[in-house]
């Protein structure tokens, strides 16, 4: 559907400008005077952003029309990359990234609930999957493109070509989404939003989003440094390294999307199982180029084919009271990413080298197994069933 474009395309922008520090980060760091670990907090700041100012926000903007507070939310944005592009010192930048952050957390929140509105129930893994494509694609174009371009012509051209992307998204909401897009989920109270978070479903997959980004971002955030140190590789392939990682985290939301509208949890488990042993090889072939890069291609798609029943299986269970807790699905994620990007420097600073990074995520993948277990059982045990979205009043 067109609204389902639109939104994929303003979450393009938002991927891109979170993923992309990961391909510029040493000229980011060399740019603003700092060292490569700390340059590394400005993707733990952006997490931050999100998953505090997310929330707060949303429940701020909750009687606002959604598709006015998209396009805001898109508006500020375009604005933070400008100003990113701009910022004088690490500081600035710093905190330029938290402020874009807030409108990020607020975005991905609005985005998902509308998104799940315009389809079926039975499609709701693939709307999600829609979304979440906006991040991949980012991975496949944005974060090569965005790290080609920062080679190029310095790393403040990169934030330059982000803001043009949020126009674009803009123009792409005003023309495609409904004036009356998500007018079906109402304000649920804030008492009734709160209580859905005790749902056993709610927050022991916010438990497996924390567990599935340090899994991811613990290496992620510091990939660019480990291909050019651990692996050998020359600088001018680390592009092309992100963008096959892209295309396989493309296709891994795609495969992960229909999942969760098949066997939702089965197939969540066993994905999970797999990237905690594909961790484990990254470590193993992480000096040898060709099986270094066919890893990462596998581990990208598995951590965004993880992503989609996630989220899918949140939406379910709080779709009678969504705004809370569906700004809580950006939160779990970056309060994860936070937690890796700054594990990830404490180890690195600690002097346990590169390599150590996705041994510690493969740690926290085997948590999550764990945790995905015992959720399942407890809910077969209890036979409950997700309940149905409050109607409009």
């Amino acid at each position: 559907m067109l609204p389902l474009i639109a939104l994929f395309l303003a979450a393009f922008a938002f991927g891109t400008t979170e993923f992309v520090i990961a391909g510029v980060l040493p000229e980011v760091a060399q740019g603003l005077g700092v060292s490569v670990p700390t340059a590394g907090y400005l993707v733990s700041g952006y997490a931050c952003g999100i998953a505090i100012g997310g929330p707060l926000l949303a429940l701020a903007t909750a009687k606002v029309s959604r598709k006015t507070l998209l396009i805001g939310l898109t508006m500020a944005f375009t604005l933070g990359q400008a100003a990113c592009a701009l910022a004088p010192d690490f500081t600035a930048m710093l905190l330029l990234r938290i402020a874009t952050a807030v409108a990020h957390g607020c975005y991905f929140g609005v985005a998902m609930v509308v998104a799940v509105s315009l389809v079926r129930e039975d499609q709701r893994g693939r709307a999600v999957a829609v979304i979440l494509s906006g991040l991949t694609v980012s991975n496949v174009i944005g974060v090569p493109a965005g790290t080609a371009i920062g080679s190029l012509w310095g790393w403040r051209a990169t934030f330059w070509v982000m803001g043009a992307l949020g126009i674009v998204a803009i123009i792409a909401m005003l023309a495609l989404l409904p004036r009356t897009v998500g007018a079906a989920n109402r304000p649920a109270g804030l008492a009734r939003e709160v209580r859905v978070l005790g749902r056993q479903q709610v927050w022991t997959s916010l438990i497996l989003m924390l567990m599935l980004m340090i899994g991811q971002f613990a290496l992620f955030t510091y990939i660019t440094p480990m291909l050019l140190e651990v692996t050998g590789l020359d600088e001018g392939l680390i592009p092309w390294v992100l963008l096959l990682n892209g295309v396989g985290a493309t296709i891994g939301v795609l495969v992960g999307g229909k999942l969760a509208d098949w066997k939702l949890m089965p197939a969540l488990i066993t994905m999970l199982a797999l990237q905690a042993v594909m961790l484990g090889v990254i470590h193993i072939v992480s000096p040898y180029p060709v099986p270094m890069i066919v890893a990462i291609v596998i581990w990208g798609g598995l951590n965004f084919a993880i992503g989609a029943p996630i989220q899918t299986r949140i939406l379910a269970w709080t779709a009678d009271a969504s705004n809370l807790a569906s700004s809580l699905i950006p939160s779990g994620f970056n309060v994860g990413i936070a937690l890796a990007a700054s594990l990830g420097a404490a180890m690195l600073n600690a002097g346990y080298g590169y390599r150590s990074l996705p041994l510690a995520g493969a740690s926290a993948m085997l948590v999550a197994v764990v945790v995905a277990v015992a959720s399942q059982a407890w809910e077969w045990r209890s036979r409950a069933m997700p309940l149905l979205p409050a109607a409009a009043e």
